[in-house]
């Protein structure tokens, strides 16, 4: 094994801290004596997503045996298995180790499968599928002539399963009909009209609106009382089951929390217009303490549920100007002064300002966020990749400067530029008043700036937007051309919305707006990578901590939706609309050895983010072709 991928651990307050240096043989069986399970766990981490591991990922295999699209993957838990369910409405159970089918479900589904989930504690026989035909089934593999289990209580197309480790005979699903359905086996089960509420657990359609779609959802794997549920609006939300009245319509007084970006959130007003927008795929992290969404349109995002807050458009911290009486009586303040950073750190910051000259926009943020990983006190790297994000102003850029810019005052409130800079996005976030005010609260805390040229300018474009504001009547509530119609929300479901919490880390450069099965997930016990599928028929791979794209491979001909992660070791699963599922292990001989890997990522990251520019109409055209076919 590398001498990088184990490191000495020393232990205080039940925690252990990874130190730097290389542990040998000795060590190790010391260690496993005086630590047992904590060591084996850290070194089945290491392995699941060691960075030397994940480097040499390379296509191992292909397994060839559907006819039409594969749509969905599944592992059974202890990862001997792999299912999937494709557009031909066959489920096929894999040996990916020894590249073979093992079992096949011809399933009685009309419609293009969706999801397919192994239930837990059932020796990886039972599996259960939903479908474009609205139906959910249950199999046993070794007699999937019969079906054990069936329900079309859903109205539109049922998307996704969700299953719970400690409940081995129930299980989730998410329709289109907003409506979220909890099914339990041992139950006698009939599809009736007046039955049907008895296992309808909330309806988004009820409280949102009656458009409002379930896309997906997940099971808290910590807390299985928490669930999460993505629909057609950028929101995720989390309900807790025990909370959820016998009312399925009164599912607000259940919901914990909702959760979404703060360029989403910044101007919630009562009467939005319906958009195109949506989550199409939403995990909670091994410990339940995160939650990871892949939102159609735009980026992936990373949720802390412990800490999350909403978002901060403008608030400044306290500041005591440090003046001095000059002998003219005029005050002037001490000139800010950066603190001096690491050596280390300072080579990522030369690197990232070389890039930020250069117009390499993209590595100049990759260099700062690298330095910050490491480094979290550099105010200076907060507010120079601040500048690198509204130069380069894709989906969320400004609005993450924006983020960068508080926590370079946080860090220094003393520091002159990170207020004008400030003051510069919350304008181009169009939000003139903050914008205002804060370039006042700059002059009246640094008076010798009143008079700077880009202080003046800014001045200027403030103005000059409030004027235009002003003079714009705000839109009616009534219909609009091109399908799109405006939404009224109900003033619980505006509080909600207003007071969504925001993300801890996002993840730029994959391009989602085709599909709306597009996943993302975890690649590793502790999110040391992330990974999720594209609509350039590649699969993206990030560094978890610094956002970086760590690698793109090539996948599929057209688009990977599926991207997932063996459970317990470096191995992926995906698909898309290849009739076909790659296997993807460490098997490459060298980093530099890998056919599949895309050599070009900046040329396919920038198209992406062109492709999300598409107007609307024709967005909603492309979707509702593939959606059907």
């Amino acid at each position: 094994m590398a001498s990088d991928d184990l490191y000495r651990t020393k232990y205080s307050s039940s925690r252990y801290q990874r130190q730097q240096t290389p542990l040998n043989a000795t060590a190790l069986h010391w260690q496993r004596q005086q630590y047992g399970h904590d060591l084996d766990e850290l070194l089945r981490r290491r392995l699941l997503a060691s960075p030397a591991y994940v480097d040499r990922l390379e296509q191992e295999a292909v397994l060839a045996g559907h006819d039409g699209c594969v749509n969905c993957l599944e592992w059974s838990s202890d990862g001997s298995w792999l299912a999937s369910g494709s557009d031909d409405y066959r489920v096929m159970i894999w040996d990916p180790f020894r590249k073979r089918c093992v079992h096949v479900i011809a399933t009685k589904h009309l419609g293009n499968m969706f999801s397919v989930k192994f239930l837990p504690k059932h020796n990886n026989n039972i599996v259960a599928t939903c479908a474009a035909d609205k139906f959910i089934y249950v199999y046993d593999i070794n007699h999937s002539n019969e079906t054990l289990f069936a329900c079309n209580c859903h109205l539109m197309r049922a998307k996704r399963l969700a299953t719970a480790q400690d409940s081995p005979h129930v299980f989730w699903s998410a329709g289109e009909d907003g409506c979220i359905l909890q099914l339990d086996m041992r139950e006698p089960h009939r599809c009736r009209p007046e039955e049907a509420s008895s296992v309808r657990l909330l309806s988004l359609s009820y409280h949102v609106e009656s458009g409002t779609e379930a896309k997906c959802l997940a099971i808290n794997p910590r807390r299985t009382e928490y669930l999460a549920v993505g629909a057609n609006d950028p929101f995720a939300r989390v309900f807790d089951r025990r909370k959820l009245p016998s009312n399925a319509g009164d599912a607000l007084s259940g919901c914990v929390a909702y959760y979404a970006p703060g360029q989403i959130v910044k101007n919630i007003t009562r009467n939005i217009v319906h958009e195109s927008r949506a989550v199409t795929y939403l995990t909670f992290n091994g410990n339940g303490t995160e939650l990871l969404v892949n939102m159609g349109c735009e980026h992936v995002y990373r949720y802390d549920l412990n800490s999350a807050e909403p978002p901060v458009f403008y608030e400044l911290p306290a500041y005591t100007s440090p003046a001095v009486q000059e002998d003219d009586d005029q005050v002037k303040e001490a000139p800010h002064k950066s603190r001096s950073l690491p050596a280390s750190i300072e080579v990522h910051k030369k690197e990232g300002n070389e890039f930020l000259e250069n117009g390499k926009l993209v590595a100049a943020i990759d260099a700062y966020s690298a330095a910050l990983a490491k480094y979290p006190q550099g105010e200076v790297l907060y507010l120079n990749r601040a500048t690198a994000l509204m130069r380069r102003g894709w989906f969320g850029d400004i609005y993450a400067a924006l983020r960068d810019c508080h926590e370079a005052l946080r860090l220094d409130p003393s520091y002159v530029k990170a207020h004008f800079r400030l003051a510069r996005a919350l304008l181009e976030l169009h939000r003139p008043q903050d914008a205002e005010r804060c370039l006042q609260a700059l002059i009246q805390r640094f008076p010798s700036f009143a008079n700077n040229h880009g202080v003046l300018m800014l001045n200027k474009d403030i103005k000059e937007n409030r004027r235009q504001s002003h003079n714009t009547e705000p839109p009616e509530p009534e219909p609009v051309e091109d399908g799109f119609r405006y939404l009224r929300l109900t003033d619980v479901e505006y509080d909600l919305r207003s007071s969504a919490r925001d993300y801890m880390q996002r993840y730029v450069g994959h391009c989602n707006i085709t599909t709306d099965i597009k996943e993302a997930t975890y690649l590793g016990s502790h999110g040391e990578f992330i990974a999720a599928g594209s609509d350039d028929g590649n699969f993206y791979i990030w560094e978890g901590d610094t956002g970086k794209i760590r690698a793109v491979y090539r996948a599929d001909s057209a688009i990977v939706n599926c991207v997932q992660p063996h459970p317990s070791i470096c191995m992926l699963a995906t698909s898309g609309i290849d009739h076909d599922i790659k296997i993807w292990s460490p098997c490459a001989s060298s980093p530099e050895e890998r056919p599949n890997l895309v050599a070009d990522v900046m040329r396919y990251v920038e198209d992406n983010q062109q492709k999300m520019r598409t107007d609307p109409f024709e967005l909603n055209t492309r979707n509702a072709y593939c959606f059907n076919n």
